[in-house]
């Protein structure tokens, strides 16, 4: 790293060298971190004492020759051509040294006479060199020398006072301390320094960065660098490395790639020291315990001196391994813990189990352990209290959201389960977790849960989830044993019971009516505490609507109930239900931004089932907004998190939208093939047999079969007649049946449908009175045709649906083309035309007379022109609405019945209407009011 940060240390060293140049003997103790730059440090030392004439003896300690004889001492006098001594002689001495044999590290460093006195020889004669040339020597990892070189270094240091050698040595904070005799010599010499070597500083690393990575990627890094190296040299270097590896995006500048060379220089950080080092690391990789895993290490590795644990710990965190006694990057985390080899690794986790169980830690924590202990084998058998804290640690990733969590906690548990009459509950659990990974993962439970609960082993709450799941997959009679056999439980015994059990009462009674509706009465939805609970207030807000019940009443509740919950396991169907309350109602802002919202934390959570399930419904939402683009790009997001396999019945949903979506647009092919998936047939007995009906419906109308696209929609309005949701806002069967009945000249029936819906929808301004309207035009006479249309726009403009309004305005712009006023239809026609470009209606699109009619003639005086439009902007809008109906032929009794006010406010309105624009009859009003009324929006 170019010794960055290190000019004081140099010239400290440099310090010592020039004493000894004078016959001051002196020492150097260079002690850090490891990887912290003390190896770069000597070499640079080395290379300036040669550059100055000195002679360099050099070496390096190492743990596995600690115990040779003479490892370090023969390093040295190898490193350089010795003056005093042929190689023959090195040789012979080395070969002396060594026949003492190694002297254990556990017993006292004390050496034979020959062995004695071959050291003290050497000394003598190194010291004779000396008085010729001054000598450097450079011990790397010096707490790593054998016991016959330290004695050698120790005899020499000894010596040293009035010499011409510097002694520089080096020592990594490590479990293993330098011997404290070599010290003390160390302490005695006048010139003695010791050098600790910090890590970098952030502008160090800065520094480092500017080096080796261009300016912009170098001053975007230097802050997250240092936190994930602590400025370690080593790991800084390797972070180099790992941002050299890759084509670096713009994108990602702003981000540290963390790769192999750090994961690799953090193995080899600690395969510098003791294996014990190694073996600490790896005990804080496998426990992952934040804080807590230092703690937990001294005791997971109970085989090791508590003492030598907390050491290695100190060298870790030295080396800026560690973030508050755990590892500082989960890469850090990766690399160590795949150098366990796995069945120590199983034996570490179960340890690790034991010891938080008896701590009394979290079942969630405690269970990690358990499951990383991978109790398959025989020889891994988990403790007796294991079952119990993964079935609590199960419940409570499902109370949490973390359902993959939950799933293998379960499949442990369940392996290791002897007790049959436990294996139910567990399965059920399983069963629940692995719903919201994909409910196809369920299916291969539920026989046996169907036969648990005719048994009576099934509990009321698991026996309700059984019957939604059983539902989902078509299996309409097992669900519907289910059903019956669930007793609600009296709420003074357990409320919260109570209210689960009736809110997904109530889901069901809104998803499946022609099974469900039967069992519930009137009384259960509204009396008792739990039907203050949002989730059940939420569900019959949904149920209400859809049977008729007032939308300002069910929107306000559903609204409510959402604000008061948020996104759980338990409240999610809720949810759901609370915003397909607000779209059949109508109150499609306000049902997007909810479902965004919702979206957003479904994705936040990472359960696939609710991020599917939101999109979905989002998809359709925007269905109805006159967005087909968006609308496809949901559907499609829906099934990439759920295979279209795992759907089930509830497949319509997103499948209508996906028809829906390309009808609309225009692509015919790729409808026809999703038409083509295979659908079960129970889809037909829920609501999103509906949505599929209607949208495979108009998919056949758009291509011309009227009779196949009356087939679908007559069903669909079958069986909403029948469940009693025969509410056009779900789906408006009548307005697509009565255009295929015109397709086939029965414009008496296509005209009754029309009609009959209009009068179902009421007189509220919605999307749906707007669609009516446009529809009831169609199949009417000629002559009342442009009163509904332009109502239709004044609707259409003010709800939302681009699309619906981009139809309107086209079906009254053909309608002036055909009466003869082309300056009238043009503009609306192009607004039309803009609006079906926006959002891809291509149909639309060509259906417009765009080339129809003359081209358009400017006035003949500009200033005309403006002088117009400056006199229609001084018109309130009630006199706006007054004058437009007036242009249009309408008397005034005509159009106080129209705007419910009294003939004579019409007639003062014309009045001050006449004298701003200058007029004096109704034939004067100019034509651009009219386009103004129709166009604006």
């Amino acid at each position: 790293m170019h010794l960055v940060e290190r000019g004081s240390e140099l010239a400290a060293v440099a310090e010592v060298l020039t004493a000894s140049v004078g016959g001051t003997g002196g020492a150097v103790l260079v002690n850090g971190g490891i990887g912290c730059g003390k190896s770069e440090l000597l070499d640079a030392v080395r290379g300036r004492a040669e550059q100055n004439g000195f002679l360099v003896l050099a070496a390096v300690g190492c743990w596995a020759e600690r115990e040779s004889s003479g490892g370090v001492l023969g390093q040295l006098l190898r490193y350089a051509d010795a003056p005093w001594a042929s190689a023959d002689r090195i040789a012979g001495l080395l070969a002396g040294l060594g026949a003492a044999g190694p002297i254990p590290e556990a017993e006292p460093r004390t050496l034979d006479a020959a062995t004695s006195a071959t050291l003290h020889q050497l000394c003598t004669e190194l010291l004779q060199v000396s008085e010729r040339v001054p000598v450097l020597i450079c011990v790397d990892d010096v707490q790593f020398a054998d016991a016959v070189s330290q004695h050698w270094l120790i005899q020499l240091l000894g010596r040293l006072r009035n010499a011409r050698v510097a002694v520089v040595v080096a020592e990594c904070v490590l479990s293993r301390p330098t011997d404290a005799r070599l010290r003390a010599e160390l302490l005695r010499l006048p010139s003695y320094r010791r050098i600790p070597l910090q890590r970098l500083s952030p502008a160090g690393v800065a520094t480092v960065l500017h080096r080796h990575l261009d300016p912009d990627t170098a001053a975007a890094l230097s802050t997250e660098v240092h936190q994930v190296s602590a400025g370690n040299p080593l790991l800084v270097r390797a972070l180099v490395e790992d941002q050299r590896a890759g084509d670096r995006s713009p994108d990602v500048r702003a981000r540290v790639v963390v790769g192999e060379a750090y994961g690799d220089a953090v193995l080899s950080c600690v395969l510098r020291g003791r294996p014990v080092l190694m073996r600490v690391a790896q005990a804080l990789a496998v426990l992952d315990e934040g804080a807590d895993s230092g703690a937990l290490a001294v005791r997971l590795l109970d085989d090791e001196e508590p003492a030598t644990v907390r050491s290695g710990l100190a060298a870790l965190d030295a080396a800026g391994l560690l973030d508050r006694n755990a590892l500082r990057h989960p890469a850090a985390t990766a690399a160590l813990r795949a150098s366990v080899p796995a069945h120590h690794r199983a034996r570490l986790h179960r340890r690790a189990a034991e010891l938080l169980y008896s701590d009394g830690a979290p079942s969630t924590r405690v269970a990690r352990h358990l499951v990383a202990a991978d109790p398959a084998l025989p020889d891994r058998a988990l403790p007796d209290w294991a079952l119990a804290v993964l079935r609590a640690a199960a419940e409570r990733h499902l109370v949490e959201n973390r359902a993959a969590d939950a799933y293998a906690c379960v499949e442990v548990a369940l392996r290791i389960c002897a007790d049959q009459s436990l294996r139910v509950p567990l399965k059920a659990l399983l069963t629940s977790a692995a719903w919201l990974l994909n409910p196809s993962m369920s299916v291969r439970h539920l026989g046996e849960l169907a036969e648990a609960l005719r048994q009576g082993r099934l509990g009321d709450r698991h026996a309700l989830m059984l019957a939604k799941y059983l539902l989902w997959h078509g299996r309409f009679e097992e669900a519907a044993e289910a059903i019956e056999r669930i007793a609600v439980r009296g709420e003074e015994h357990d409320p919260a019971g109570s209210a689960e059990l009736r809110a997904t009462r109530e889901v069901l009674a809104a998803s499946y009516p022609a099974l469900v509706s039967g069992r519930l009465h009137p009384a259960e939805r509204t009396t008792g505490r739990s039907a203050r609970d949002p989730r059940v207030r939420s569900a019959a807000a949904l149920s209400s609507l859809l049977a008729g019940g007032d939308e300002d009443e069910a929107v306000a509740e559903a609204e409510a109930c959402m604000r008061a919950m948020r996104l759980t396991k338990k409240t999610q169907e809720a949810l759901m239900c609370a915003v397909a309350t607000l779209q059949f109602a109508d109150r499609l802002p306000a049902a997007a931004s909810w479902c965004d919202h919702w979206l957003a934390e479904a994705r936040a959570w990472q359960v696939p089932l609710w991020e599917a399930e939101f999109a979905s419904l989002r998809a359709s939402i925007a269905l109805r907004q006159g967005n087909p683009l968006l609308a496809r790009q949901l559907a499609e997001a829906a099934l990439k998190q759920v295979p279209l396999e795992s759907w089930g019945v509830c497949i319509g949903g997103p499948l209508a939208n996906l028809v829906q979506a390309a009808t609309d647009t225009g692509d015919h092919e790729a409808a026809s093939t999703y038409l083509e998936m295979p659908v079960p047939e129970g889809m037909f007995k829920s609501r999103f047999g509906l949505y599929y009906l209607h949208a495979r419906g108009r998919f056949q109308l758009e291509n011309g079969r009227p009779h196949a696209a009356l087939n679908d929609l007559t069903t669909c309005g079958q069986l909403m007649t029948s469940w009693r949701f025969d509410r056009p806002a779900l789906v408006p069967w009548r307005a697509e049946a009565a255009q295929a009945y015109l397709l086939t000249g029965d414009v008496a029936r296509a005209r009754a449908l029309a009609r009959e819906q209009l009068a179902l929808v009421g007189s509220r301004a919605s999307r749906t009175r707007g669609m009516s309207l446009r529809v009831l035009a169609a199949v009417s006479p000629p002559g009342e045709r442009a009163d509904l249309l332009t109502e239709a726009v004044e609707v259409l403009r003010g709800c939302g649906d681009q699309a619906q309004l981009a139809q309107a305005l086209g079906d009254l712009g053909c309608l002036h083309y055909q009466a003869g006023r082309p300056a009238r239809a043009r503009p609306l026609v192009e607004t039309a035309a803009r609006l079906a470009r926006a959002c891809g209606a291509r149909p639309i699109l060509r259906r417009l007379p765009l080339e129809a009619g003359p081209a358009r003639s400017e006035p003949a005086d500009p200033a005309e022109q403006v002088s117009r439009v400056a006199a229609l902007s001084l018109l309130s809008g009630a006199e706006r609405r007054v004058a437009a109906l007036a242009a249009r032929g309408h008397t005034n009794r005509e159009i106080s019945r129209r705007l419910c006010i009294t003939v004579s406010t019409v007639e003062q309105h014309l009045t001050r209407t006449f004298r701003k624009l200058g007029v004096k009859t109704r034939a004067d009003l100019p034509e651009e009011i009219v386009l103004d009324m129709a166009v604006a929006g």
